[in-house]
């Protein structure tokens, strides 16, 4: 299952400005490529029959160890017969020191886990310090080719503007990202306070009203990390599909939500719910780590929230206090689940740069990563240590021992990469983990019967689409979030709203929505 790092950086980052005119180049690597020169095999593996090591750098979990010391690794170059010098950094440092590295000539020979941004992989793509690789895959990673011959949708996916594929995906088809936030509450506190799980906004409202009354110091009736966090409350309050991006799509049409009147509606009733000293005041400004500590307070201040899952939030020894909340019926009657547009394909999770001087060895290596029980265990860890063939041949969890979690597990013997695990994959191949098995019976149940909205494609932007803009786009986001955070505290929405829709038309928001309206377009043309 994604974890909550994952599928943010699976959102399209858009904060970058490319500054660079679009350009055509060749899709064929400049430099000579040696691999022969190393005794590439015509196929399967040792990929090489002489010694050969690449340089690779890229992102990991702060606590991962060295890839090197990775069980799962020292198969592959056992496997391969090619040797990786592993250069990855937390995911903080690398992102300040991935655009540096990339404009310098000290490029590692590729990337993995590479923490590219669409702009960045459009910008240093265009300039040539990214390989374009479509032409080089059909010979050096056949098992790759087969997926994409079939699956068009991956392959228009990872597919930029201009015709080329510059990074490899990492695609794991769990079904899970699209509704990353639930709403929990603490059924011991409706049971405290003689109240029924809510099935209404009104009797959420009661609910919330009682656990100021009746909690403890310091109660914390309702707490989130941002109002983008709480889409389908804005929806069941206002009638008004959203997402953190504020962009959906309905009936093929791109639509932005954050200027509709329904979420007029239900920032409006929002303020009043804060007003009544039922939302927490800090969950405009909390990060991550303050807001899972408050989970954990003793004495236990939380009466709901809004998280990927409970026990990340209160633990697990106080999970079985609290429970999924059913969606709210809006305005109309209607119960919408908002769908995010985190996406199950990431187009970023391997490149090759341009000083590589054996590139179709690299590619190859790459591959070898691709064929399904493979990217299993670079997504989950190896067999033996944290998966095993069951009795129909399946691959399933090895349950944890000694107190730690799947997640923290999974960090420490898994380096990602380039993978893709489909749908089918999870029907013929490997098993969903425990927890995701569960997530995905509460979405069939409780979500997927009542969607409402499309989530944005992985369209990949063109350089001047980029251009146009992702300076607007920053401007809109800002101007978003302070005035609805503002209006949620203090109020005032009634009379500053039709200033609000034309300062977003002012800014240029009819040519993001004309933008991403075209990408679209285009997307469907091409899958």
């Amino acid at each position: 299952m994604l974890s909550r790092r994952q599928f943010t950086l699976g959102a399209t980052a858009l904060s970058l400005t490319v500054g660079l005119a679009a350009c055509s180049r060749p899709s064929s690597k400049q430099t000579e490529d040696l691999s022969s020169d190393v005794g590439l095999t015509d196929s399967g593996l040792p990929i090489v029959t002489d010694e050969l090591t690449l340089r690779f750098g890229g992102a990991k979990s702060a606590l991962a160890p060295d890839f090197a010391s990775m069980e799962l690794v020292k198969t592959w170059q056992k496997d391969s017969g090619i040797e990786i010098s592993w250069v990855n950094e937390p995911d903080e440092v690398w992102a300040e020191k991935k655009n540096l590295l990339l404009a310098s000539g000290e490029l590692p020979d590729a990337l993995f886990n590479t923490g590219l941004s669409d702009a960045e992989v459009a910008k240093y793509g265009a300039n040539g310090t990214l390989v374009a690789l479509e032409e080089l895959i059909p010979e050096n990673a056949p098992t790759l080719h087969a997926i994409l011959e079939e699956r068009t949708d991956i392959r228009s996916a990872i597919t930029a503007s201009d015709g080329h594929i510059y990074t490899l995906p990492s695609v794991e088809e769990l079904g899970l990202v699209e509704f990353p936030r639930m709403l929990f509450i603490n059924t011991d506190w409706l049971e405290r306070d003689g109240l029924s799980m809510p099935t209404t906004v009104d009797e959420y409202h009661e609910a919330l009203l009682s656990f100021k009354e009746n909690g403890p110091s310091g109660v914390l009736p309702l707490s989130f990390i941002g109002a983008e966090e709480i889409p389908d409350l804005i929806a069941a309050l206002g009638g008004q599909a959203d997402n953190p991006d504020h962009r959906i799509v309905q009936d093929g049409k791109v639509i932005y939500t954050a200027n509709q009147t329904g979420y007029a509606d239900a920032i409006s009733a929002l303020h009043t719910w804060y007003k009544e000293g039922l939302i927490d005041q800090e969950s405009f400004a909390q990060d991550y780590v303050k807001f899972v500590a408050k989970g954990k307070a003793d004495p236990q201040t939380l009466g709901s929230f809004s998280f990927w899952e409970i026990s990340e939030v209160v633990g697990p020894e106080r999970a079985d206090q609290y429970a999924l909340v059913p969606l709210f019926p809006g305005p109309d009657g209607l119960q919408r689940a908002c769908a995010a547009n985190n996406q199950e394909i990431n187009r970023g999770a391997f490149a090759i740069s341009r000083t590589n001087e054996y590139a179709a060895a690299t590619l190859r290596w790459a591959d070898m990563l691709f064929d399904p029980r493979m990217s299993a265990q670079a997504n989950w860890g190896p067999i033996g240590v944290s998966q095993q063939e069951n009795a129909d041949g399946m691959l399933e969890q090895i349950p944890v021992t000694g107190g730690g979690t799947e997640q923290e597990r999974r960090v420490k013997v898994s380096p990602g990469g380039p993978k893709i695990i489909t749908a089918k994959d999870f029907e013929t191949v490997v098993l969903p983990e425990p927890r995701a098995a569960e997530r995905q019976a509460q979405i069939k149940e409780f979500y997927e019967p009542h969607r409402a909205n499309e989530k944005y494609p992985p369209v990949m932007l063109s350089v001047e689409e980029l251009n146009r803009i992702s300076t607007i786009e920053a401007d809109v986001r800002t101007l978003v979030q302070e005035k609805v955070s503002t209006w949620i505290v203090k109020g005032g929405i009634e009379d500053e709203w039709d200033g609000y829709v034309a300062q977003l038309e002012s800014i240029g928001l009819p040519e993001i929505v004309e933008v991403y309206q075209d990408a679209y377009d285009r997307f469907t043309e091409n899958s």
